[in-house]
């Protein structure tokens, strides 16, 4: 007899044949879009150092010159009339621009602070990227003695916050004066450049905005602080010692520090002595033969202005700061000449500062993404030069 062969009966689920034919779903372009946000606010995090709080810094020095010449004052017809009929909202604008700014760059550090804490750690261990950790404390001191009247009608909220922007410049002070006192390896020969001036221009900030509340031993105490360092940084500078060469060529118009510096010393020397006295006319006179110097040697920024970067706001804020002191000597000699200088200074100072405005306005991600300084995570530094 023959069998039937046995036959198999082949069973095949439905659900598995459209699980296997059902093709991979493709990152929609909506998915790629959120990517790559997330990754250009994670470069912009990466990139934003403490060297960008000069923009503020520039700022906060413009509205405080434009609240200066917006007041009356004391000088001849000639001058009071032209700077008291400026619209008093220029001021206000300006000063809430640089409130804006200066938020955003502050959130936008802090995120880095939180995220990417040993690229902070590199920038504290930097020779210059220490120097500009004084920049937001600075900025925040302009702001605050520039404020409009209507912000702080209590005299108490305007010192709780000179407290609280003053005790991390004395910090940091300590930390980087104890540096050059005791540590091999830091010492100011070896260290010293331009931008170590930043520390002594926050002292003098801070004596100048300490006057303002009356607290003249405080502000006595800041100055003669940061006084004493200058005249120690300034003669390591002169010299040209180890530390001038370890600047990027890029970094050189942080060379007019060397005007910001004693002109600020005379504007916190007058608050002190209540007028304009001969210590304020020396330093004043100091700041003009530095700012010749270096505007008779074009050459020596021919590289650093070749390519648009956050370097250039290190024009602004010392010419600010030059026509500040410029018109308090205006005040102080009452003069022909004294007066067509501080208006010649004060015409510079703004057009500069409009100009650096409308290029950072025009090249913003070039400003953000092209950082002259690079920190990485490893704690070392990599300048762009």
């Amino acid at each position: 007899m023959v069998q039937p062969e046995a036959g198999l009966e082949v069973i095949i689920d439905p659900s598995i044949i459209k699980h296997q034919e059902q093709p991979k779903k493709k990152p929609t372009v909506r998915n790629k879009e959120n990517h790559s946000k997330r990754s250009q606010q994670a470069a912009i995090i990466t990139k934003i150092n403490a060297g960008y709080f000069r923009i503020c810094m520039s700022l906060g020095a413009q509205a405080l010159l434009w609240k200066h010449l917006s007041e009356k004052t004391d000088i001849p017809l000639t001058f009071d009339n032209l700077f008291t009929n400026l619209p008093s909202t220029t001021f206000f604008f300006i000063w809430c621009l640089a409130l804006c700014i200066f938020v955003s760059l502050s959130v936008l550090y802090i995120l880095r602070c939180i995220f990417h804490f040993n690229m902070v750690k590199a920038e504290f261990h930097h020779h210059v990227g220490v120097n500009y950790l004084f920049a937001p404390w600075i900025s925040w001191l302009l702001l605050l003695q520039s404020a409009p009247k209507f912000i702080f009608r209590n005299k108490y909220s305007y010192e709780y916050v000179w407290w609280s922007l003053i005790v991390p410049v004395i910090a940091l002070d300590l930390k980087i004066y104890g540096q050059w006192f005791t540590t091999e390896k830091r010492f100011l020969s070896m260290v010293a450049n331009p931008t170590s001036q930043l520390s002594v221009i926050g002292n003098l900030v801070g004596a100048h905005a300490a006057i303002k509340m009356g607290w003249r031993e405080s502000g006595i105490c800041l100055f003669t602080l940061g006084m004493t360092h200058y005249l120690v940084v300034f003669i390591t500078l002169y010299q040209r010692l180890t530390g001038n060469n370890h600047l990027p060529s890029r970094l050189r118009p942080v060379l007019f520090l060397f005007v910001a510096t004693p002109s600020m010393a005379a504007l916190a020397w007058k608050s002190i002595s209540g007028n304009f006295d001969m210590l304020c006319k020396m330093l004043f006179f100091l700041s003009l033969f530095l700012l010749t110097s270096l505007a008779s040697r074009p050459v020596l920024f021919k590289k650093s202005l070749k390519r648009f970067s956050v370097a250039w706001w290190a024009f602004s804020f010392p010419l600010s700061f030059l026509a500040l002191a410029s018109t308090a000597y205006a005040q102080e000699a009452q003069g022909v000449v004294a007066i067509g200088l501080a208006l010649v200074l004060s015409a510079i100072s703004v057009l500069v500062f409009m100009f650096l405005l409308v290029c950072s306005t025009v090249k913003m991600d070039t400003l953000l993404r092209n950082p002259i300084l690079s920190f990485s995570n490893e704690i070392s530094v990599s300048p762009n030069v």
